[in-house]
């Protein structure tokens, strides 16, 4: 399976923020928050990820995460010329995807939970497509998925006035390789996106779509506005800080999938020791 991980679009809720940077190169605590969403794929099995980015921005990404092979890894980059909606994601990587399945995340998207990786791995070989709900408080900000009494999906609705169901779908997205033929069929929003929705209203229309509900004590965060970047930080100091846990790092889940060994995880570390992140890597090889 392939993975693409959304990083491109203008941030305009994060304003001034954004106007010099990308959102997901913003800090989450010790770490960007574009390291989020990667790990999670890279807990998944995904080694062979895609980045969409923003033109101005894409040396930066490069700098950054280089082309994975230090985390066993193969990253390749492409742009998106202007934010055209999530599902145009799959028309821009339709030659990376090729004629394999894929996993979309977006780069403004953490998610953590104990269960989580387990999860994930089970999603790698959808028949058709596979997302996800999360019961959330404000769900007219979100996707909805509404069920009927036997917990079928019967509906997806972007941002409606009246949600049916309290269940946002966060974003992370997968699906066989059907998606981009179907993503290539989708006609733009009256908001002039191709819409992530449309894409599994398809799906779901198809009898090909499952919804997972998300168990309690799994967090998902969408870092896009000040209060969830707020929400985040706090969140993300807390665990490690208090707990002594890594979350969101690409280089001790990339030693503990087995992707590097023990003297490419100390070189890693390394560099970053000063910070004390690296530090804190390093206490793995110690197995504290």
């Amino acid at each position: 399976m392939k993975g693409i991980v959304l990083a491109g679009g203008l941030g305009t809720r994060l304003y001034p923020l954004t106007i010099g940077t990308s959102k997901q190169l913003l800090p989450i605590y010790n770490k960007p928050l574009i390291y989020y969403p990667l790990s999670t794929l890279m807990q998944a099995g995904i080694r062979d990820l895609l980045f969409i980015v923003n033109a101005e921005h894409q040396s930066a990404f490069k700098h950054l995460l280089g082309d994975g092979t230090s985390l066993g890894c193969r990253f390749a980059y492409t742009i998106q010329q202007k934010p055209n909606g999530i599902a145009e994601a799959f028309l821009i990587g339709e030659k990376f995807i090729g004629d394999d399945s894929v996993v979309l995340v977006l780069g403004d998207n953490l998610f953590y939970g104990a269960g989580l990786e387990a999860l994930l791995m089970n999603c790698t070989s959808p028949e058709g497509g596979i997302i996800f709900a999360y019961h959330v408080h404000s769900p007219e900000r979100y996707g909805v998925v509404s069920f009927d009494a036997e917990g079928r999906a019967l509906d997806i609705e972007e941002k409606p006035h009246q949600p049916r169901s309290r269940y946002a779908v966060p974003g992370i997205y997968f699906y066989d390789n059907e998606v981009v033929s179907l993503a290539r069929s989708l006609r733009p929003s009256a908001r002039g996106e191709l819409e992530i929705t449309d894409l599994n209203r398809l799906y779901l229309n198809k009898g090909r779509l499952t919804v997972k509900v998300l168990e309690r004590g799994t967090t998902w965060m969408d870092a896009g506005t000040f209060a969830s970047l707020r929400d985040a930080q706090s969140f993300i100091h807390t665990l490690e800080e208090r707990q002594g846990v890594l979350v969101g790092a690409i280089e001790e889940v990339a030693y503990r999938k087995g992707y590097i060994h023990r003297d490419q995880l100390r070189a890693l570390a390394e560099k970053t020791q000063k910070s004390g992140y690296g530090t804190k890597l390093l206490a793995l090889l110690n197995g504290t």
